[in-house]
This record gives structure tokens, C-alpha cells and sequence, in this order.
């Protein structure tokens, strides 16, 4: 075993943890977690292990912040660490407010793209209800969507009723039927916002059970008129929530390539 390895106020000696070894390391990895948020002294425990990845378990995922490759016995295998960027990462997850973008039934792919880099570069998670109008593996959706995937948290679904016995929070159903205008919602933490497909939208008799969370993005008064596009719809949304909530964690400054704001 070499010598621990310092993060800031924890240490980690680094040890080869076999297959079978998987599921000890992930609850070793949650019981550090826990121990960071009510210890100030130095904590050392075994936590590094050497994981095929295929094997790690998605709750494993939001723990994991560095991934280090190395050959071991002609074999490439994965170092897994916990590191102080780790911690921050939990502890954003437990106080950052939740947005959640549920397309029902989507038909175009690059809409589903569109929609999909906006979710990844807001830190929004997508829900998708099939039947989709597309294949997964879709050219036009990957190429929409272009290298934004890794940043996504996308989940699918059978079918709505699916979708409502795995998921509880506050509902909001975006339609061009709605008596609602979206800007005049306060939307809580754990918000989900539906959207229909391209063509019919959503169905209306859950727009009908659900008066009170319809809401409408105003157009103009003319029937040529019918409809903002799908990923648009989504856009405007997502930032109005978000500015409800001052942006959480989402950086608003940028910086000039060839110049400095301050000189």
C-alpha cells in the first residue's frame, strides 16, 4: 500500500480492492460522506478500488470524481477516488434546487437534441416517455445534442403511468391550452415541467385533471400561429425557473478570449 494521498482534511491510502469488493468500497465511499460532514479532524479509511467500469453501480456515479487509468497485469483497469471535489459534489446534489424536463412522446430527434444540451448545460435532468418517434441511437439527435451527452442525466420511461409511480414532486404541464401564463408560477425545488409531442402536444385529459398547473407560453392572437417550437418551449421555461431560483451553481460571468473586462 503506498502512502495516503492528502485532500484538504482527508486522507485516502490507496488500495487494490477485487470485483467481489465493489459494493463494501461504495458504502466505505458513502460512510466517508458522512463522517466529512460531522468530523474536523483528519479521516483515514481505505476507499480507492480497482473497478472494471461496466460493474459500477449508477448511485455510485455522483461519488466518483476522478478516474485514473493505469496497467495492471496487461490489463487496463480503473482507479476510483474519492477526492475533495467529490465531497462538493454530494453536498451540491443535497442543496441545489431540482429541474426536471419531461418530453412525452417526442417525434423529432433534433428537438430531443436540442432539449438534451440545454438539460446538460443547466444541470437539468431529462425524462423521455416513449413511444419516441426515433430510435435512441438516432444521427440527428446525437449530432443535435453534439458532445454534451457525458453532462447528461436522462432517464426513460414505458409509458406516463410508468413515469408517475417513479417519480413524486410538483407537476407542471406546458400547453397551448393552458389558462396559466408560466411566468406568473413560483416553481418549487423538485419542479417537472411536461411537454407533449410536436404534433398534438399533451394529452388533454390530463391537462384537464390538472387545471391549476397548465401553464401557457403567450403567442400572438392568430391561429396561423399555433405553436412554438418544441425545444424553444423548453429553453424559455428552464430559464425562467432558473432565474426564479438566482441560477443555482450555474456560472454567470464570462470571459473575453483576446481581452480583460477589467482593463
Amino acid at each position: 500500500m503506498t502512502a495516503p494521498i492528502a485532500v484538504k482534511n482527508i486522507y485516502i491510502p490507496i488500495a487494490s480492492l477485487t470485483d467481489s469488493m465493489i459494493l463494501p468500497a461504495f458504502f466505505a465511499a458513502l460512510f466517508i460522506i458522512f463522517l466529512y460532514f460531522l468530523e474536523d479532524e483528519p479521516i483515514i479509511l481505505p476507499i480507492a478500488a480497482v473497478i472494471p467500469p461496466a460493474t459500477i453501480p449508477m448511485p455510485m456515479l455522483f461519488i466518483i470524481s476522478d478516474v485514473f487509468f493505469c496497467i495492471l497485469n496487461s490489463s487496463v483497469r480503473f482507479f476510483i477516488i474519492l477526492t475533495a471535489q467529490t465531497i462538493f459534489i454530494h453536498e451540491r446534489r443535497i442543496t441545489m434546487s431540482v429541474l426536471n424536463i419531461v418530453l412525452v412522446e417526442p417525434e423529432i430527434p433534433q428537438n430531443t437534441g436540442n432539449i438534451a444540451r440545454t438539460c446538460a448545460a443547466t444541470g437539468t435532468r431529462l425524462h423521455i416517455i416513449e413511444p419516441m418517434g426515433f430510435k435512441i441511437d438516432d444521427r440527428k439527435l446525437k449530432r443535435a445534442g453534439l458532445d454534451y451527452w457525458h453532462l447528461l442525466d436522462i432517464t426513460y420511461y414505458k409509458n406516463l403511468e410508468d413515469f408517475f409511480d417513479k417519480n413524486k414532486g410538483h407537476y407542471y404541464f406546458f400547453s397551448t391550452k393552458a389558462l396559466n401564463r408560466y411566468s406568473d408560477v413560483e416553481y418549487e425545488d423538485n419542479s417537472y415541467l411536461f411537454f407533449g409531442k410536436e404534433t398534438k402536444g399533451l394529452p388533454e385529459d390530463l391537462l384537464y385533471r390538472n387545471p391549476e398547473k397548465c401553464v401557457r407560453i403567450p403567442m400572438i392572437n392568430d391561429s396561423a400561429a399555433r405553436s412554438l417550437n418544441l425545444s424553444n418551449s423548453v429553453a424559455i421555461a428552464v430559464y425562467e425557473v432558473l432565474r426564479q431560483w438566482d441560477f443555482p451553481e450555474l456560472l454567470c460571468e464570462g470571459k473575453l478570449t483576446k481581452f480583460n473586462w477589467n482593463e
